[in-house]
Order: structure tokens, then C-alpha cells, then sequence
């Protein structure tokens, strides 16, 4: 006995057969969600600078760097120095106090302070060199401190430490856990006299001396170095 489906049997049919051949062919793209990480775009990025920074309307220091980034979405907000850079120390009769330098630094303005990282070096009018791989330079407490080796060099003494802290011109400076040497002005003092006590002695002896030599060289024959054999090495 022969059956006839109903007509709505069909068009569900042809429904299904539709949809099944649109979705084969229709391509899905694969995206991922949008990124808001604005934190990491950097307000403004400056190439090749060399510029003045004055503190209170006085030229405290100059910067030269190959990049310098401002970032105020960053918290805290900062200025980004990942190429090196290079400073120029100013007093208020703007003769230079010091040079500084470092690999890469952090400037935050809003606590005013300054993270020196990598091969960082200071050299001021007085002599001194100092050298550590970390410094911090606070602007509102006018000093320098570092919890890191530090290398302090002064015409007078050599000293190296864990622990540095110093005012911001380096007058006056403390190096804790520290080793070195130093100059004793009494040490000094024994010696010069020393030498001057001697002094008239050794002159005649190096004048009898050179006397004698002076004599030699006159009769004496050119002496020649002896002809020797070159042994290989076993």
C-alpha cells in the first residue's frame, strides 16, 4: 500500500539541505578580542634629543639621548630612556657640576625621581668617579642612594660597597659593608721626611756611581751577549 508524506515534510526537507550546504560554504573567521592595553602606547616619543631641563625657571641639567618616551597612562607616570642616556649637571651659575650617564633610565615626574640602570657612571668637578649597575637620584630630597656594588674613586681613597647614599653635588657620601684604601696624611707625612733625611747621602752615592760608570765606559770593552742554542720543546 503505497503512503503519500505531507507536503510540509518536503519543504522541511529542502529547508534542512539549504542550510546544510550554506554552512559548508560559508567562511569563519577566526578573531581574536579587541586589545584597550593603552598603557602601552606611549604619549610621545623623541628621537635624537639634546635639551635643556630647568627646575624652578634655573637650567639644572641637560639630557642627551638617542630616545625618549613620555608615558602618562602608566601609573605611575614616567619618562622612558631604554636607549641611554646622557646628563650634563648645571649649578646656578650654570658651570657644569657633573656628568652622569647610564645605560637606560626612568624618570618619574610625579615623585620626581630618577632610576638609573646598567653601567651607570658619575663624574663631578671634584675628581670623583663613581660606578654601580643601579642608582636612584631623588629630586625632592636632592640625593643619590643605591642598594647595589658601588665603586667610589677619589683622588685620596678607593671604597666599594653594598649600600651608597650621597647628597646630590657628592660632598658628602657614606658607603656601608664597604672595603678599600685610602691615604694616611700622617703615613705621607714620615715619608717625605724620610726621603728628604736621605736625600743627601743618595745624591753622593749616585754621584759616585755615575762617576765610576763614567769611567768604565771609557776603558771598559763593548760588551756583547752570548750566542745560545735554541732547544726545542720536548
Amino acid at each position: 500500500m503505497e503512503t503519500h508524506r505531507p507536503y510540509s515534510f518536503y519543504a522541511a526537507a529542502v529547508w534542512i539541505f539549504i542550510a546544510a550546504f550554506s554552512s559548508c560554504n560559508k567562511a569563519k573567521d577566526h578573531t581574536a578580542p579587541a586589545v584597550y592595553e593603552r598603557d602601552s602606547v606611549a604619549m610621545m616619543v623623541s628621537y635624537g634629543v639634546n635639551t635643556l631641563i630647568s627646575d624652578s625657571g634655573v637650567i639644572k641639567y641637560r639630557i642627551v639621548t638617542e630616545r625618549w618616551a613620555v608615558n602618562t597612562v602608566k601609573q605611575p607616570s614616567r619618562w622612558e630612556f631604554l636607549k641611554g642616556v646622557f646628563f650634563e649637571q648645571f649649578d646656578e651659575q650654570f658651570h657644569i657640576e657633573a656628568y652622569i650617564q647610564a645605560d637606560t633610565a626612568w624618570y618619574f615626574d610625579q615623585q620626581k625621581l630618577w632610576h638609573l640602570r646598567g653601567r651607570v657612571n658619575i663624574r663631578n668637578v671634584n675628581g670623583l668617579i663613581y660606578n654601580s649597575e643601579e642608582l636612584f637620584w631623588d629630586g625632592i630630597r636632592h640625593e643619590f642612594y643605591s642598594n647595589v656594588y658601588s665603586r667610589v674613586v677619589t683622588p685620596e681613597r678607593t671604597l666599594e660597597g653594598t649600600t651608597f647614599k650621597s647628597d646630590e653635588h657628592m660632598d658628602h657620601y657614606t658607603v656601608s659593608n664597604s672595603k678599600g684604601n685610602f691615604i694616611n696624611p700622617e703615613e705621607e707625612k714620615d715619608e717625605e721626611s724620610a726621603s728628604a733625611k736621605n736625600a743627601p747621602a743618595n745624591q753622593q752615592k749616585d754621584k759616585a756611581g755615575s762617576e765610576d760608570s763614567a769611567n768604565d765606559s771609557v776603558f771598559a770593552e763593548p760588551i756583547r751577549p752570548a750566542a745560545s742554542k735554541h732547544q726545542k720543546n720536548q
